[in-house]
């Protein structure tokens, strides 16, 4: 069991490592280094790489936002196969609609509690 955490924490890490280098040393935006991320997951799922990397890493692997791109891609292909491509636009968004209800609910909310401090 303390060999599964172990082996979520250095993946996961490995996927945070890789999101802080395009921040330090590529100078990307916090924006591109997420979109990089998120298609990097959606590639490896189109390929079938993504799934093994969670069996073999867990949490590691289903925490970071390369997840999200697994989500999407993994969605759209399976309603693909269903519905044709109908399917691929209902899959994204019957995968991943739980997701962004929670991000919106939650982002107004705290917009709510939170007094929000400008740039000066």
């Amino acid at each position: 069991m303390v060999s599964m955490f172990i082996t979520a924490f250095i993946v996961g890490g490995l996927i945070c490592v890789v999101g802080q280098l395009l921040f330090d040393v590529a100078k990307l935006t916090p924006a591109h280094t997420l979109c990089i991320l998120v298609v990097v997951g959606s590639v490896l799922d189109g390929v079938g790489l993504y799934e093994p990397l969670i069996d073999f890493a867990g949490a590691g692997a289903t925490i970071p936002i390369t997840s999200f791109g697994n989500a999407l891609t993994h969605g759209a292909m399976a309603e693909a196969e269903k519905h044709g491509l109908i399917g691929v636009m209902t899959g994204m968004f019957e995968v991943t609609s739980s997701g962004i209800s929670a991000a919106i609910i939650f982002g107004f909310i705290a917009s709510l509690i939170f007094k929000s401090k400008g740039k000066v």
